[in-house]
């Protein structure tokens, strides 16, 4: 199983899209919102997102493998599953 980590704010359409991205792929993930998180974990966050030089919401790590925004097709190649096609994306 892969570890996926997920930064978000608790304002942010892009970040919803990704929990319910993952919601309804069935994979686990640990979600944190910076804007709701003590000063602690906004520091951790801080860090992690300086250290990979993408500072924007959503902000998500696969296994290593930072991902910034919503982008299914890039979510969906690094976790190997293959979404449902929309019967309009045939």
């Amino acid at each position: 199983m892969k570890k996926v980590l997920c930064y978000g704010l608790s304002t942010c359409p892009g970040c919803r899209k990704v929990t319910k991205f993952f919601l309804d792929n069935n994979v686990e993930f640990e979600y944190v919102e910076y804007d709701l998180a003590d000063e602690a974990t906004q520091a951790v966050i801080r860090r992690d997102m300086d250290a990979s030089g993408t500072p924007s919401f959503p902000w998500v790590k696969i296994d290593g493998t930072v991902v910034v925004g919503y982008n299914p097709a890039r979510l969906s190649e690094l976790l190997g599953i293959k979404p449902e096609k929309k019967p309009w994306e045939r």
